[in-house]
């Protein structure tokens, strides 16, 4: 059920579709989470209790690569079709094309996918997702921090095999991300310092948020009408 007086007070269109990026242990699933509950939309979580290849991803990073990004690929696509089968109405936790933009070619860059399990994966993602008959999200909430606050709270709150891995890997990462973010066009972004807007510690920061969803949101339809 949605919370109409909260979409009426920030002028949040009730189908709309928000998405949350950034890298691991920036807190996504924490904003997803107080998002979907103050607006009274629909959650889309990373299913990752029920991926088969994560734990052998992590072990062995060589072998399952390819296998593991076909299949987020696979499941963020099914998702974002449910979402807009839907008619909106939903805040996703990560973005469909970080699994390109990051993860694929980083893995491709260190030598940990093979160039014609890239190429396979690129082409399929081009074919399923960089189309004019894909629906991209309203906004893009990237949340951002310095690589030690990032860091930090991999520890205190990362999964076991993400406290397990080499910090070099989390480094690279966050750089790739920085990159991506700076050159990422496919719909408009908001960015929140998660020192600024740690929902987790103060809950309240969440109206900072709802206020610039709302305005942003509100330039683009705005904009597409003229």
């Amino acid at each position: 059920m949605l919370n109409h007086s909260l979409c009426e007070k920030y002028g949040i269109p009730r189908d709309a579709v928000i998405t949350i990026g950034g890298t691991v242990g920036v807190g996504k699933s924490t904003i997803t989470m107080a998002l979907a509950e103050s607006l009274g939309f629909r959650t889309s979580l990373e299913k990752v209790d029920s991926n088969p290849y994560l734990d052998k991803f992590y072990a062995d990073f060589e072998k399952w690569s390819f296998h593991l990004q076909v299949y987020f690929l696979a499941e963020r696509f099914k998702e974002q079709k449910r979402i807009f089968e839907y008619g909106g109405g939903f805040v996703q936790d990560r973005s469909i094309y970080e699994d390109t933009g990051i993860f694929a070619k980083m893995l491709f860059d260190q030598g940990k996918m093979s160039q014609t399990d890239y190429a396979t994966y690129t082409s399929l993602f081009e074919a399923m997702v960089m189309t004019p008959y894909f629906p991209h999200p309203d906004v893009l909430i990237y949340l951002e921090g310095t690589f030690d606050d990032v860091l930090t709270r991999i520890k205190e709150r990362g999964r076991p095999m993400e406290q397990n891995t080499d910090i070099a890997y989390w480094k690279e990462m966050y750089g790739r991300y920085e990159e991506w973010i700076n050159n990422f066009t496919a719909c408009p972004v908001i960015r929140l310092n998660i020192n600024e807007y740690d929902v987790f510690k103060d809950k309240e920061s969440i109206h900072h948020v709802l206020e610039k969803i709302a305005q942003r949101i509100g330039q683009v339809r705005q904009t597409v009408r003229v």
